[in-house]
């Protein structure tokens, strides 16, 4: 047998741990003496045992949605699960199972710094991940600043589908397409927030894609919340409250054995040009109204009181209590690398309109 123990926090929830050992059989290899303890609370007390009876000899290859179906099988018809879900028990299984890290495993690098332009931050972006792939730098949170309005579309948008690029230009406003999925935002240097982690597949081992974003951005939760936010997140990548949107995320996994994970967060927002740049906005809205449009997309300014970079300070201060890290800076090699992935790849029609 070997023993397994296994860590997850539900967002919104509590802490959930697992310890088993694995036992091979004729049949294969399953869970045995599963042990479920947390800060998260059950009623009747009886539900810990229902909990560990049925995932008891669960073989070591079900999924997530496997265990959880089997725990809400095994739960008595008056459970109460407060903190916890019987999906959180599976992720917390899964990520024993596939070794998962956890943040504190690992030396955080925080980086703020110059603006450059939107579409170099986009190549820092992929060059920064494929970095951390190859071990050439350890995991990362970076604060984006750039120099210029901009357009940022998802990998597999289309350009004349989701931007007036009339509009684009009388904005003097740079069209960049990242290379991460997800929808298109209206960019200006002092009116967003945006930051990227640069982490290794470990950390997010086990987990469904939407575990994996909420997961990634608990943090930001916890740090809009110390500032006077109700945030919450909405599946699969909306980050909201009651007053309305925040901010949105897009992932994209590298086959070096990364994850980029961006965030961007309306601290300021100009409704009105989002919806003449940007198509979709437009049709969308246009039946609402700028004021819908300003309840749509919920500033963090009109939310806290705060200045940019104080909801930004706060966030870091949040980052490091939670998972550690340390001021650092972009080299120069990494700056020329940027530079030549803006050249041949980010700056190119072939790449901007790969979906015309």
């Amino acid at each position: 047998m070997s023993a397994f123990h296994g860590e997850y926090k539900l967002v919104g929830g509590k802490l959930i741990v697992v310890d088993f050992d694995v036992a091979s059989g004729s049949g294969g290899d399953s869970i045995a003496n599963f042990s479920l303890s947390g800060d998260f609370f059950l009623e009747p007390d009886s539900a810990l045992q229902a909990i560990n009876t049925a995932v008891e000899g669960l073989g070591t290859g079900s999924s997530i949605e496997e265990i959880a179906t089997a725990i809400t099988a095994g739960l008595p018809g008056d459970a109460v699960l407060m903190g916890i879900t019987p999906e959180s028990v599976g992720i917390a299984i899964r990520r024993a199972l596939t070794g998962a890290a956890q943040w504190r495993d690992f030396d955080w690098t925080i980086l703020r710094t110059n603006p450059v332009s939107p579409m170099a931050n986009a190549a820092l972006d992929e060059v920064l991940t494929t970095q951390v792939g190859r071990g050439e730098r350890g995991p990362t949170l970076r604060i984006w600043e750039w120099d210029r309005p901009a357009v940022i579309i998802g990998s597999f948008q289309s350009v004349r589908n989701e931007v007036d690029e009339v509009q684009l230009a009388a904005r003097d406003a740079q069209l960049v397409r990242r290379i991460s999925g997800g929808g298109a935002m209206f960019m200006e240097p002092e009116s967003s927030i945006t930051y990227a982690i640069y982490a290794p597949a470990s950390l997010v081992q086990g987990m469904s894609f939407e575990a994996s974003y909420a997961f990634l951005d608990e943090w930001v939760l916890e740090a809009l919340k110390s500032l006077g936010i109700d945030a919450s997140y909405k599946p699969l990548n909306d980050i909201t409250s009651p007053s309305g949107k925040i901010g949105g995320a897009a992932q994209k996994r590298l086959s070096t054995g990364a994850v980029l994970h961006h965030v961007t967060m309306a601290y300021d927002m100009d409704a009105e040009a989002m919806t003449q740049v940007l198509r979709i906005g437009r049709e969308k809205l246009s039946d609402k109204g700028t004021t819908s449009a300003q309840k749509r997309v919920d500033p963090l300014r009109s939310q806290t009181g705060q200045s940019r970079e104080a909801v930004i300070q706060r966030m870091i201060e949040v980052f490091t209590q939670r998972h550690g890290g340390a001021l650092g800076e972009i080299d120069a090699a990494t700056y020329a690398e940027a530079d030549r992935l803006v050249t041949e790849k980010f700056a190119t029609e072939k790449w901007l309109r790969r979906v015309p």
